[in-house]
């Protein structure tokens, strides 16, 4: 590690960020070999032991596969899903929740076309598509959180506008057609996104049949998508990564916290509900801020199916809630439960997600999926859990781009790859 590298990570160290173990700078070792990562939205790595998917089970058997993978917290989608492209934390890449509010850019949420599009929520952080093209290096994003955005004036070279319509096969074809391109054109770093695992077990539950055709579909997708790669020679000589963002937990209908029933919501600003809900003070006021006071002091006393913190009171172990972003006070459902209020249930008549995520990320359902298979991997071998932003020194090493500082460590997953590779 040069003297260059180590400076800098005692300052992102002293500012809050983390910088662990990297892998060593590009060189004339590092793979030439293209890189497709894949994520499936709230696949749990139980899932695979269903016998639904046989395709990702043939990779996960002549590749590698992981115990689990955690998750960050919170084990949401787009902050997981922009740890894993940056190496950072949520707390420390500035995409803390689905939906945020930030005083000078206003509210951020999933729907909202312009906020996700709009670089100033991403630019905290740098994801792996910004480095590899400032290495000469194309990519091509078939849907990922970030990949919208203009980011310190960068874009995937090709990328597309999320649109759900479009199908798991169309989304395949899309990948095998960039990598059809001639060589000039081609990208080296790729990555494709299914939701369907995601969206079947947010409305019907992990255990439900539904959940079930989803994994089927998903891999016929995956099965799709292997074919092609063999058609054209590719199959050994790319790199896949599938995994997933986060897991998914079962939330009965009546398991619901009523927020509203234990404070003032007319004295607070509601950032977000669900699985963690933040609030803000409505002002700076001294009267606001008493206010907001007597709710803190309130809700962080033993709370039955949450817990409640200030953000400077959150437990460590989360690495939350130093980025301005993250609302002053937090509530965080224990697993299996949802933080509402009664006029929400009242509107929605009763359908609400009966699976969810964003939990502690420690949680069992919550763990994530990882399965690698290609040229660099070792074949055949099961590894201990590590943590998603680990992935990130990983995908670096295999495109020989130099890692940026993060709070990933590279020894945590190099005995995954051949020898010849490392």
């Amino acid at each position: 590690m040069n003297i260059l590298f180590r400076l800098l990570c005692a300052l992102l160290l002293a500012l809050g960020a983390g910088c662990a173990t990297q892998p060593p700078s590009a060189d004339k070792t590092a793979s030439a070999h293209p890189l497709l990562l894949i994520s499936i939205d709230g696949y749990r790595p139980d899932y695979l032991t269903r016998g639904l998917s046989p395709t990702l089970a043939m990779l996960a058997r002549d590749g590698v596969r992981a115990q689990s993978m955690q998750p960050s917290f919170p084990s949401l989608t787009f902050p997981n899903h922009y740890t894993l492209v940056t190496g950072l934390r949520p707390d420390h890449h500035g995409v803390v929740n689905n939906t945020m509010f930030d005083p000078q850019l206003g509210k951020f949420s999933l729907g909202n076309r312009q906020a996700v599009s709009d670089g100033r929520w991403w630019d905290q952080g740098t994801p792996i598509w910004e480095t590899a093209d400032r290495h000469g290096l194309r990519t091509a994003t078939m849907f990922w959180p970030g990949s919208e955005a203009d980011i310190h004036g960068h874009h995937p070279d090709y990328w597309k506008p999320y649109d759900g319509a479009v199908t798991p096969d169309q989304r395949v074809d899309q990948v095998l057609a960039w990598l059809d391109l001639p060589a000039n054109q081609r990208p080296g770093f790729l990555t494709l996104y299914f939701d369907g695992v995601d969206h079947a077990g947010h409305r019907y539950g992990p255990d439900s049949p539904q959940v079930d055709d989803a994994l089927r579909g998903t891999d016929a997708a995956l099965a799709r998508l292997v074919k092609g790669l063999r058609q054209r020679g590719l199959f050994n000589r790319v790199n896949l990564i599938v995994l997933s963002d986060h897991g998914m937990a079962s939330v009965p209908l009546q398991n619901s916290v009523l927020i509203d029933k234990l404070i003032p919501l007319d004295q607070v600003q509601t950032v977000s509900l669900g699985v963690l809900a933040g609030f803000n003070a409505l002002s700076d006021s001294p009267a606001a801020q008493a206010a907001f006071a007597r709710i803190e002091t309130k809700l962080e006393q033993p709370q039955p199916n949450m817990d409640c913190w200030d953000k400077t009171r959150v437990p460590a172990r989360l690495a939350y809630g130093h980025n301005a972003r993250v609302p002053q006070l937090l509530c965080s459902a224990h697993v299996g439960w949802r933080i509402t209020t009664t006029a929400y249930l009242a509107s929605h008549k009763g359908r609400v997600s009966v699976g969810e995520h964003g939990y502690d990320n420690a949680a069992p359902a919550m763990q994530a999926l990882f399965v690698a298979h290609g040229p660099d991997f070792r074949p055949g071998i099961t590894t201990a859990p590590f943590a998603n932003v680990d992935v990130y020194p990983l995908m670096a090493h295999l495109l020989g781009l130099p890692a940026l500082p993060n709070d990933g460590d590279y020894a945590a997953v190099q005995d995954m790859l051949r020898p010849a590779a490392r």
